[in-house]
This record gives C-alpha cells, structure tokens and sequence, in this order.
C-alpha cells in the first residue's frame, strides 16, 4: 500500500520541488521509502512521485517509481495473484529483478497492454508512462478500493491518492463545486465521478483514464463494470450448489489477501461479513490470527461483548478497545486532515480508533466491507420494496398526490415523531417514483432535496449520478439484485471503502477487502435475489455459510450497525465542540450556509427534539474541512 500523486503540465512549469511536496503530502501512506522522477518530452512535462509502504518483497528493489524499456510506473496497492501471472511472463521470457507486484504489472503492460488489467486480482491505482506513445494511463481498480483523484484545467493534469496532495500545487483553483455540496448535505459523502471542488474528479472504479501527449487530450474508458455481470442471464443453480461455490470463492478471496511480507489482522465486529471473514481463514490457519475490535459503554452500540465471544470461539487472539467520548474528541479534530474532502458516514471515529489499535500489532488489516451490498445485508432493501411493491400503484399515486396539500409542521401528534417532516417528504417522493431503486436512493439521503435548499444560499444544479442508473439496469433483475447493483456502485465506494482507506493509511497500515475480490460480485450477481433475502431474513446464503463455523445462537441477533454514539455524546460531552462550529459568526465565514436555518435545527437538536443529528453533523463536518483546508 503506498501514497502516488505526480502531473502531467503542458505549460512545463511544474518541476522537481513541486512534485516533493505533492508527494510528501501523503507520506503517511508510505512512510518506508520515497521516490520522485521527472519526465521531459516535447510536448509537457512529467512528474512522478511515490511514497512506500513496504509489504512484498521488504528490499529497496521494490522502489518507485519504477522503469523497463520504454515505460515507467508509480502505483498504490496489491496484486495478490502477481506470482500466477509472473510465471506466465517468465514463459514468455520476461526476467525479473524483485520480487515485487510492481514489477510484474509493469512487464505485464509491456506484454498485454491495457489488456494487463484483466489478469490482476487485487486493489490497485496504477499510473503508467508510455515514451514510445507519449502517453500516460491511469487505472483504478474494479470496486475502487484504491482512490484515484484527477484535476484538468487545459494546460495542467494532476492527479493523486489525496487530495492534499493537489492542495500543494498553486496552479490548483480551490473553487467548491456547490452542486457537490449539496450532494454532500444530502448523503454525508460526494458521489463519483464529483468531488467537493470544480474540475477535480474521482476516477470512476473499473476505468482507466488515457491522455494523449501529442493531442493534449484525455479520455476516460470502462475496462470492467458491475453491470455486465447483473446483465447477464442468472445461474440455474440448486442452494447447495450455490452455496458451495460461493464458500470455495470467499475462501480463495479471503487466503489471497493473507499475502504478505509483515503481519496481518481482521477487524472483527462480530457481524456475518467480518466473522465470515476470520471464521473461514481461522479454520484454515495452524496460527492464531490476531482480531481487533472497538467497544462502547453505552449498550446501545457496543459490538465488543459478540465479537469477543465469537473469537473465542474461534480461538483468534484477540485485542480490544473501549472507546470515551474523550477518545472521540481527539479524533474530530483530526478528521479533516485525514479525510481532506468532507465526509461525514458516523463510523468515521470507530474505524479510525480501531486502525489505530490494530497498528500495534500488525501493519495488514483485513476489513469486511461489500458484505452488505453483495449479500443484501441493509434493511433499506426491505424497506423499499415494502414501501413500492408492497403496495397497489394507484394507493401510492393516491397517496402522494394528497401529501402535496399538506403541510408536515402542521400535523399533531405526527410532527413530533423522529425526523418526521424529511421522512414525509421521502414518503412523498417514494409513493410518486412507485420504484425501490428510486426509493432507495431517497431513504439513502439524511437531507432532500427540498431541506438542502433550505440549508444553502445559493442553488444548485442536482448531479446524476449512480443512484439514477436504473434504466440501464437489465429487466432480467428484480428490484433486490437492481438495489444491490446500485449500491455497490454508490453508498460502497464513495462512503465504506474510502472510510477505511483513509482510516488504515492514517496510521500506515495496509486496509484490505477479501469480500470484494472481484471473482465473488462476478458470481454473486449472477444469482437470484431469494438467496439474498429470503422470507425476511438478510444475507441468506452468508448466514448458511458462517453457520457451518459458528453455532447460529452466538450469531443471530439483530443488525447493528459499527457507530460511535455521536448521537448521545453531541447532547452532552461534545456539546460545546458543535456549537464551536454551528454558531452565525463560524457559518458566515464563507457565506454558503443559511445561517438562521441551521441554528434553529442546532438548537431543536439540543433541546432534546427528535431531530435526526447526522443533518447537523454534516454540516459541521463541512465547517471543520473548511477551517483545515480553505
């Protein structure tokens, strides 16, 4: 795992000194080694910078970046089958000189061209320069595991793992994008292709980004989709059939991310997707792997109690750690460093106190994430089809058509219920579209439309983006896998993956996602939704799987979700930092923000009115990225 950023300047004013600091600004990423090569051709100039975290092959002949014959490369993640495909280049009569994954992608780009991509399994950001075509091309992985940002201006390509590494250059114009922002607002992240600023995009996953030297031009191109696999037609397959194949996959995933030079963990909450994950290499390792888990004093959210019990079960060596309000204060002041465009999921702080332990012990860390969006785990599944197909079309039409008269605030008893007037217009919104993909996408949003424009001065224009791909969903899929496609492509990539790349680099260990092996999705999506849900119950085919090496009493329990308890600390503890930054002088510092609007919600939530915090959170998240980095 490693840190890249580096330039492609055609008005050659870009040189070495720059290309230091865009690179040292992620030296968190890679605190082993560093490494900067400047390119000049006829045509701009080059940079390319590297920051090491040293995981294969620990010797200086791992460094970046790296070059044979007519290309160089600098690139950030793991291939984990780079000595299956080794061995194919040797029979081709490639030599190697490392032992390294580096070097195998870059001969592999010398064999195969763009084709190389298809051979890897593993996470990956690859930038590749081509003298002899005078182009470079730049690679994100299939489920985006690894960050690729780009910035275009006409005259200068930059592009990095952070985006403080473009905060370094001055020819980068820092102007926020407020259709982004709103989408932020609405979702507590940016969804891809948009970040926070103009300009500036997120590489979408499964794509490559080409740029033409001679031409000045660059072009972005899909290499590999989640669609394409929904699409096609579905397995005749019997559940034990379905069941077996899918274990010997996650299995093959799970070992395949056991490859290293250092130590490895699993961050184990005591759910399916993470007990699946210590659970099958457990039962298949003579060693005891090291667990590592995050527990709470309020009951409501402890997870530590089941997760201590099932690694002990397992016989995992297992560590944990009982966080404070106190613990989650130091953390806030640090999120805007670490997570440097705003990004508001509420388990920010659990993910970034658990790497934290887990980096006392090992420098690998196993994650679970894509558990949820491959094996339908989230109740916002449920929710929408009950709330679409689960009732006659013209009852929704009816129904919609009548909230239009009236008006939420006005109506006892109901608005004093939890969230009640954003959850009205949700309904409303749901009960016109008469679709669960379209619900989803609404239950998916802390704020509508509607609330942002309350929230901002100015309007915006609202993005499409991949909760509005529906239509190029294939009718072959019901609304389950239609959600799942969606989900994997939004609320998994843009929210869980980068919380947990951004929380593991912080501390410099490698975040790894054995459920996301593109091999699994490739399978899984091509199964029907009854082996996901069935009769109400969640990640069906999971469950029988785990079941087979924990007892189902120490698993089944109801879902809950990896949160710290923001909720009660923002009343009480963390009172006096929200109001630090949710005060009229704090929110009129830029001007963005109706000032009047979010005192009014701030002092309702403090009161104790039944007002959903995480709409004030993300304001304030807002407000601690800005004072860091504006």
């Amino acid at each position: 795992m490693c840190g890249i950023a580096g330039f492609c300047d055609f008005s050659k004013r870009s040189d070495e000194t720059l290309l230091r600091r865009m690179t040292d600004a992620v030296a968190h990423r890679g605190p082993n080694d560093a490494g900067y090569e400047m390119v000049e051709t006829p045509y701009a100039s080059i940079g390319l910078g590297h920051r090491r975290l040293s995981i294969l092959d620990l010797s200086s002949s791992g460094h970046q970046p790296m070059s044979f014959a007519n290309l160089k490369i600098v690139f950030n993640g793991e291939i984990y089958n780079f000595k299956e495909i080794r061995k194919e280049l040797e029979v081709k009569g490639y030599s190697f000189n490392s032992g390294s994954d580096t070097e195998v992608i870059l001969k592999g780009y010398h064999c195969w061209k763009e084709k190389v991509v298809t051979k890897f399994i593993g996470m990956f950001a690859i930038v590749i320069y081509d003298s002899d075509k005078q182009e470079l091309t730049i690679y994100r992985d299939r489920a985006g595991v690894k960050p690729l940002y780009y910035y275009w201006d006409g005259q200068l390509l930059l592009f990095c793992s952070e985006l403080k590494s473009m905060y370094q250059h001055p020819a980068f114009r820092k102007k926020i994008d407020i259709n982004s922002l709103s989408l932020f607002l609405q979702y507590s992240y940016i969804p891809n292709p948009y970040t926070i600023f103009e300009r500036t995009y997120k590489l979408r996953p499964g794509h490559l980004l080409k740029v033409s030297l001679p031409l000045k031009i660059h072009q972005e191109k899909k290499y590999w989709s989640v669609l394409d696999f929904y699409n096609l037609p579905k397995l005749v397959m019997d559940e034990r059939e379905a069941e077996e194949e899918v274990e010997k996959l996650l299995l093959s995933a799970y070992q395949y991310r056991l490859v290293s030079d250092v130590p490895v963990g699993i961050f184990l909450s005591g759910g399916y997707d993470s007990s699946s994950v210590a659970a099958l290499l457990q039962s298949n390792s003579t060693e005891k792997l090291k667990t590592f888990t995050i527990g709470y004093r309020e009951d409501d959210f402890n997870e530590a109690v089941e997760a201590k019990k099932i690694a002990a079960y397992l016989g995992t060596d297992h560590h944990e750690w009982y966080v404070t309000a106190k613990d989650a204060e130091g953390v806030l002041n640090q999120l805007p460093e670490i997570y440097d465009e705003p990004f508001a999921d509420n388990s920010t702080v659990p993910t970034l106190l658990v790497s934290r332990l887990a980096a006392t012990k090992v420098k690998v860390a196993l994650s679970a994430d894509g558990g949820d969006e491959i094996f339908a785990g989230y109740n916002k599944f449920n929710q929408s089809v009950r709330f679409t197909e689960g009732m006659p079309f013209w009852l929704q039409t009816s129904l919609s058509k009548s909230m239009n008269l009236l008006n939420p605030e006005y109506l006892p008893y109901f608005n004093r219920r939890y969230n009640f007037s954003t959850r009205y217009e949700k309904m409303k919104k749901i009960w016109s579209s008469r679709s669960a993909v379209t619900a989803m996408k609404y239950i998916s949003q802390y704020t509508t439309p509607k609330e942002t424009r309350q929230f901002l001065r100015a309007d915006f224009v609202d993005y499409r983006t991949n909760f509005d791909i529906e239509p190029l969903i294939g009718r072959g899929n019901d609304s389950i896998n239609k959600m799942l496609a969606v989900d994997y492509q939004t609320f998994l990539v843009d929210n869980n993956l980068v919380k947990v790349d951004r929380a593991t680099m912080s501390v410099s260990i490698e975040g790894r996602e054995p459920m996301l092996d593109h091999r699994v999705i490739e399978l899984i999506s091509r199964l029907p939704s009854d082996l996901k849900i069935r009769k109400g119950v969640n990640k069906y085919l999971l469950k029988r799987i785990v079941h087979k090496y924990i007892p189902r009493e120490l698993m089944d329990r109801p879902k809950r979700p990896f949160l710290a308890p923001l909720t009660i600390w923002f009343r009480d503890e963390l009172k006096e930092k929200m109001n630090e930054y949710l005060n009229a002088e704090k929110l009129g510092e830029h001007g963005f923000f109706n000032i009047d609007v979010i005192i009014k919600l701030r002092d309702k939530y403090q009161s104790g009115e039944k007002i959903n915090y995480q709409k004030l959170w993300n304001v304030m998240v807002f407000q601690l990225w800005y004072e860091r980095w504006m």
